[in-house]
């Protein structure tokens, strides 16, 4: 896992979760309401998105094979994109499948006072998880706004368990509200919209972390600041004239991958050029810990026409 804090908040949820659904479920059994199943759905799908983040992790720790010769440190963003596939389908279609059922032949709730008490002990068990999370994500943001964290992120499980946690805070919140419109109006209506809002909901949650996962599965550049710390170490080599080219892409959460061409003169000789080398890697080391792999490779720097 990318770290103690990661881990702590994917955990923390995976138990609110696994305790959430069971009381979900129950509850819907008695009294019968869509949106109190829907989110009994919705908690076994984030519990399913756990625990894929949890293997996922663990399996991104292999050692480099010949076949792999750069890690497994991708497979992270892997089981990311496989918990927005489980979020879409189990949890959304679900959810909106359900809403759709009941609001075609909506009815009356029994015993509705159990899904109300089962409702706000979830959002206070979901709010835990959902404090816990940012109360890890905080750590690393810096001066990012939240939306920003979640964009930009090269660690998929916190911005996944943030989101995920901040959608089943609202959705709980609109099936309370769903419930209890029922119950005062005693038109089942209600509880069927409400399912069709938490349908909705996850469902661009999921598309929101399918797009942002799908950019990291392609590879994506280390940080501007990254890129000119990278470019600083080098530049700072007497024996480097010019950095002719550097590319840069993540090839796990917390490793980069560097690539250089640097431009030399045509009077220095192997040993300097070797020692420059070292030199400028072990200096990109310094500066940025996280690229784990440097190449550079050195060029005449040609005179421009």
């Amino acid at each position: 896992m990318a770290g103690d804090g990661s881990t702590k908040a994917v955990v923390t949820a995976l138990a609110a979760n696994m305790g959430i659904a069971v009381s979900k479920f129950v509850a819907a059994g008695i009294t019968g309401s869509s949106s109190m199943l829907a989110e009994g759905v919705h908690s076994v799908a984030d519990s399913a998105n756990q625990a894929l983040l949890l293997l996922g992790g663990k399996r991104a720790r292999r050692a480099p094979t010949r076949e792999h010769p750069f890690g497994y440190g991708r497979e992270r963003y892997i089981y990311a994109f496989i918990v927005s596939i489980v979020l879409f389908t189990l949890g959304g279609l679900y959810a909106l499948f359900e809403g759709y059922s009941k609001l075609t032949d909506p009815h009356e709730l029994s015993s509705p006072l159990i899904a109300v008490v089962v409702l706000v002990l979830a959002i206070g068990l979901e709010g835990w998880a959902l404090r816990t999370a940012m109360r890890e994500a905080a750590k690393l943001k810096g001066e990012q706004s939240w939306l920003s964290f979640v964009r930009h992120a090269k660690a998929p499980e916190l911005p996944t368990i943030l989101l995920e946690d901040a959608g089943a805070v609202i959705g709980l919140v609109t099936a309370l509200l769903g419930v209890g419109l029922t119950v005062i109006t005693g038109n089942g209506i209600f509880d069927a919209i409400a399912t069709l809002v938490i349908g909705a909901l996850l469902v661009v949650i999921a598309v929101v972390l399918a797009t942002e996962t799908k950019s990291l599965l392609l590879g994506e550049a280390a940080s501007p600041r990254e890129v000119a710390a990278i470019r600083a170490a080098i530049s700072a080599e007497a024996v480097i004239d010019h950095v002719i080219h550097l590319k840069t892409v993540h090839i796990g959460p917390e490793e980069i991958l560097v690539a250089a061409k640097i431009g030399i003169d045509r009077t220095d000789n192997g040993d300097e050029i070797t020692t420059a080398i070292n030199n400028a890697e072990a200096a990109i080391r310094v500066a940025v810990p996280t690229a784990t792999q440097i190449y550079l490779e050195p060029d005449i720097l040609r005179a421009q026409p």
